[in-house]
């Protein structure tokens, strides 16, 4: 499958999320590569020069914070971690707004913790005021704000962050630049694999860490970024940042890493925001006739295909939805909280009306707010 991207050289794209990590940015902890981020900066402003809005997301916070510390490793202490983050975070922005200043770009730093997407009507306020920026002509650049992240809001890693990112404000391509050239085929041929087309669990097992001192995740978040941001309609590629041109020439067909290309019918925003913005406060098992009439028939899930429910989760929550197998099949917002769900297993219409004699509706998660995983 030849990558779309051939075609943008006549046709650019109209909003790019571009994720820098951390190897891309330093050469070494706490090292600037002042040549690299100027080289970056330059592809930039010449995508935006064809009428491409771009947003940044970038790591560095805490690998700058641990060069100004004198620190070789990055702390296992949150506290210490976050101590990092507040000093390094300042000299991330003013690097990006110096490589950018020269060709006429302002830069606007936005700091999110998962919170900030994951509550509906912040996750709203979060794209309305990205919207803004873009429409100001700045250049939005991304963080997670690990300086207040503890480990119930934050992200884990900017891959994730930058899908959601992606998602969230309807960008046509993520690109995620690293340190890896792309996605190898360690298993196979080892040369790096152009184009995936669908995210199966063969892919997922070429994935593999990552032992740098100052970044986090590796393949593995990459992949699961990915995830997200094609169940958007957002194509990605994964390229390495060390490549010279490599804006250009991802965005003129001639990308040198990987191309995940887009699902054919993306998710719709309210159900990305069930699927991706949020994390499950329970688990609710289904029996093997209930998988196909989620899966093929759009069917709600009713009290009669539950088994039974893990975790304490009370009505409006999200949960996770599992097969047989213990496999998550769907996820979304249920209409029990998990002590009745436990109690109507299996129950058919008639005994839930006797057991329930208020209640009207015995869908457990509605179809409107279920989305397949």
């Amino acid at each position: 499958m030849p990558s779309p991207a051939a075609s943008l050289a006549h046709r650019p794209p109209k909003r790019v999320v571009i994720k820098l990590g951390t190897g891309v940015l330093t050469s070494g902890v706490g090292q600037l590569d002042t040549g690299r981020i100027a080289a970056v900066c330059q592809q930039i402003a010449e995508l935006r020069a064809r009428g491409t809005e771009v947003i940044v997301v970038s790591s560095g916070a805490v690998g700058l914070g641990m060069g100004r510390l004198g620190l070789k490793r990055r702390p296992a202490l949150l506290a210490q971690k976050q101590a990092c983050a507040a000093i390094g975070q300042s000299l991330l922005v003013q690097t990006w707004q110096r490589g950018l200043e020269p060709h006429g770009g302002t830069v606007a730093q936005v700091l999110l913790t998962h919170e900030d997407v994951r509550a509906r009507a912040r996750h709203l306020a979060v794209k309305a005021s990205l919207e803004a920026l873009i429409g100001y002509g700045t250049i939005p650049i991304i963080n997670e704000n690990d300086t207040v992240s503890a480990a119930e809001i934050e992200f884990g890693d900017n891959d994730t962050l930058s899908a959601m990112v992606a998602s969230l404000v309807h960008a046509d391509y993520l690109v995620m630049l690293s340190t890896a050239p792309g996605l190898i085929d360690l298993e196979g041929s080892g040369e790096i694999v152009p184009v995936v087309t669908r995210i199966t669990p063969e892919i997922e097992a070429l994935a593999g860490g990552t032992t740098s001192a100052t970044a986090v995740g590796g393949m593995v978040s990459k992949i699961s970024a990915a995830r997200i941001a094609t169940k958007a309609g957002c194509g990605v590629f994964i390229a390495s940042g060390a490549e010279d041109d490599i804006i250009p020439r991802i965005f003129s067909g001639h990308n040198p890493g990987t191309f995940f290309a887009p699902s054919g019918i993306p998710v719709a925003a309210r159900k990305r925001w069930i699927a991706f913005f949020q994390r499950p406060e329970g688990k609710i098992d289904i029996n093997a006739k209930a998988v196909p009439a989620l899966r093929d028939q759009g069917s709600s899930l009713l009290a009669v295909g539950i088994t039974g429910a893990r975790g304490l989760f009370k009505a409006g929550d999200i949960v996770d939805i599992c097969d047989p197998t213990g496999a998550v099949v769907a996820r979304g917002k249920t209409t029990f909280g998990s002590e009745d769900t436990n109690r109507i297993i299996g129950l058919n219409t008639p005994a839930l009306k006797q057991r329930f004699p208020h209640r009207r509706r015995f869908e457990v998660v509605h179809r409107n707010d279920l989305v397949l995983i």
